[in-house]
């Protein structure tokens, strides 16, 4: 059954995406920006709804509260293609990173423009990472936005050790914005490079701010620290649900640890 409710969620996923991009073609690129987020917000919100409806898997995202107005960074896990789509409509003006071939697609690179999303060369990383904050810069003077980063940049296994990058540290310090990470366990329903879907419920939650003004190694000892402890629990709530999906082996050896290391308190 989960085999057969994953392919035709995966069919539909996908064609429900070409007929939205089709069909809302002529309003969104008449639209003024701020009106034309409907289309790829509404989009999320319909693909969440085909997600729950034929492969049984909820999304449940909380914290809400802890969304700064005006511009600020959002930081979550990576660890499924769930969680580049589902935190999006409750930004006001999301901003993403992105490579620069995906500009290249026809109507999804179209549709990116119009967003006036951040293309970065990848050859360089200090070249790469300098030009995103230039123009990260010149954005935010623009409109307040609110700019998404995946701290370690690729997807992850559930219960994988983590491995956050620097840039986010560049970031934070160069752009003087708060940061807001986000913990989930998406990947044991979404799994990365797999196309099973597992019924259940997804729970994300928005953390509270980092706040400005940290130095280099205190702010990213603090988004490591919040960040994981609250995946932990993430984690074991879902191993421990009636509807728990199927463990990969990173997340039971995580599992393994915590019973023997409980996470620390981290403040808020």
């Amino acid at each position: 059954m989960t085999v057969i409710r994953s392919l035709t969620f995966n069919v539909a996923f996908y064609a429900n995406l070409i007929v939205q991009m089709i069909f809302w073609t002529p309003f969104y690129f008449l639209a003024p920006r701020y009106l034309a987020w409907f289309v790829p917000k509404f989009w999320s919100r319909s693909s969440l709804w085909l997600y729950n409806a034929i492969a049984g898997t909820r999304s449940e995202i909380t914290g809400v509260e802890n969304l700064p107005e005006g511009s600020f960074i959002l930081a979550p896990k990576h660890q499924s293609f769930w969680d580049t789509i589902a935190f999006f409509p409750y930004l006001r003006d999301p901003l993403y990173i992105l490579k620069r071939e995906l500009t290249w697609i026809p109507f999804f690179g179209w549709y990116v423009l119009k967003m006036r999303m951040i293309p970065v060369d990848r050859g360089s990383r200090s070249k790469a990472l300098k030009a995103v904050i230039r123009l990260t810069k010149a954005e935010l003077a623009r409109n307040p936005r609110q700019l998404i980063i995946y701290p370690e940049g690729t997807r992850r296994a559930p219960g994988d050790d983590p491995a956050y990058k620097w840039g986010i540290v560049e970031l934070y310090t160069e752009l003087g914005l708060p940061v807001v990470p986000v913990a989930h366990v998406a990947g044991l329903y979404w799994p990365r490079r797999k196309f099973l879907r597992y019924p259940g419920t997804i729970k994300a939650r928005f953390l509270a701010p980092i706040p400005t003004g940290l130095s280099k190694e205190e702010f990213m000892h603090r988004l490591i620290s919040t960040t994981e402890q609250a995946v932990d629990e993430l984690l074991v709530e879902a191993a421990s649900s009636r509807d728990a999906p199927p463990l990969p082996e990173t997340a039971r050896r995580r599992l393994e640890k915590l019973k023997g290391d409980p996470p620390a308190s981290v403040p808020a």
